[in-house]
């Protein structure tokens, strides 16, 4: 049975990608930084028939995802999709006219270099066996910047870039790197701004393999 790792695994998009790839036939490792909310989400997978299970880990903290990637591949085995979403509020957000490397280095450190750490955790795998796939999700502001969200774009459209390169040099060794970029308030009512109906774009995306990124736009109509 194939396993999908979900880093920053919550009960929107995180769950509603959990139930996609459970459906077709996936386990689940759910990571998040708090263990008994990712125990609470996999016991909710589970009710609904989908093998999942959790795991506590920070993006920004090495060790504990080296520790929470080995447990995974002890209960799962290898992973072959790994799907990063993480967010951290608490970072907060500052205009463009703001900005200073200080309010940008924890962004970095959190998205940029917390996905560098999460994909090192099983690309060499991927790459020795020559399959696998990576899926990183930024918001739109890393396509189309939003002025007062310029240290989160920052990060974003850094990470961007790098799944891009990492696109280019893994497809040749068949692994399977991408980017999505959402502009939706998800959960506002908009039957294509669900979590549920965007989840579904993940699987496109893992299933056709034709593209290396995907801005997915479900905002308010003007």
């Amino acid at each position: 049975m194939p396993t999908i790792a979900i880093v920053g695994a919550g009960p929107g998009l995180g769950t509603e990608i959990a139930r996609t790839f459970g459906s077709h036939g996936f386990s689940v490792a759910l990571v998040a930084r708090t263990q008994q909310k990712v125990d609470d989400l996999a016991a909710t997978l589970g009710v609904e028939g989908i093998e999942a299970a959790g795991f506590a880990a920070d993006v920004t903290d090495a060790a504990s995802l080296e520790a929470a990637f080995t447990a995974i591949t002890d209960r799962f085995g290898d992973v072959d999709v790994l799907e990063f979403s993480p967010a951290d509020r608490t970072l907060g957000m500052t205009d463009v006219l703001q900005v200073t490397p200080g309010t940008i280095q924890p962004q970095l450190d959190f998205y940029l270099y917390g996905a560098i750490d999460v994909a090192r955790q099983v690309l060499p795998g991927m790459i020795e066996r020559g399959a696998g796939a990576l899926l990183f999700t930024t918001g739109g502001g890393s396509v189309a910047p939003v002025p007062q969200l310029a240290d989160v774009n920052i990060a974003a459209a850094a990470l961007r870039n790098w799944v891009l390169n990492l696109h280019a040099v893994l497809a040749p060794q068949g692994v399977y790197a991408a980017h999505v970029a959402i502009s939706a308030w998800i959960g506002s009512g908009k039957p294509e701004a669900e979590a549920s109906a965007i989840a579904q774009e993940y699987w496109t995306l893992y299933e056709a393999r034709d593209r290396a990124e995907l801005h997915y736009v479900a905002l308010p109509d003007a």
